[in-house]
């Protein structure tokens, strides 16, 4: 029997979640792929959304089950990494769907252009465009110059 991981797909469980499905097309340009609907209350229980190549599922808050929001308990420690072609149009579109910037874009030493992001949500999004590529050793030789070690 087989114990490898086929893949690792994000749930994010969010306070309004058509807003935040209608927020992700806007930002990211993900598409919603299905939904269902709690036929009790009118909240979304699951949904599906497609990120680039990526799956992402959302839900609304559901207290009883232990799905709470960033917002219900004080923020989240996750980032989600996007890799993108373009950081400074995907910031630009980000920030004009609602998102906040938490960090500008800049270079890294590390051979990528980094912008962060949070969401209305809560959800922390680092949008990322590789500029150089860098090999591990010198990733840390240029750590270890900026950090004064």
């Amino acid at each position: 029997m087989s114990t490898s991981i086929q893949s690792l797909t994000p749930y994010l469980i969010v306070k309004n979640a058509r807003e935040a499905i209608a927020f992700y097309g806007r930002a990211f340009g993900a598409e919603e792929l299905f939904r269902l609907t709690d036929p009790h209350d009118g909240r979304i229980g699951h949904a599906e959304l497609k990120l680039g190549e990526n799956m992402v599922m959302i839900a609304d808050e559901y207290p009883d089950f232990g799905a709470l929001s960033p917002d219900t308990i004080g923020g989240s420690p996750v980032t989600f990494h996007l890799a993108t072609l373009t950081v400074d149009a995907n910031l630009a579109r980000a920030v004009g769907a609602g998102a906040v910037v938490l960090r500008a874009a800049a270079d890294q030493a590390y051979g990528e252009r980094v912008a962060m992001v949070v969401d209305p949500f809560g959800h922390r999004w680092m949008l990322s465009q590789k500029i150089e590529v860098v090999a591990p050793e010198e990733m840390q030789r240029r750590w270890d110059e900026e950090t004064g070690a």
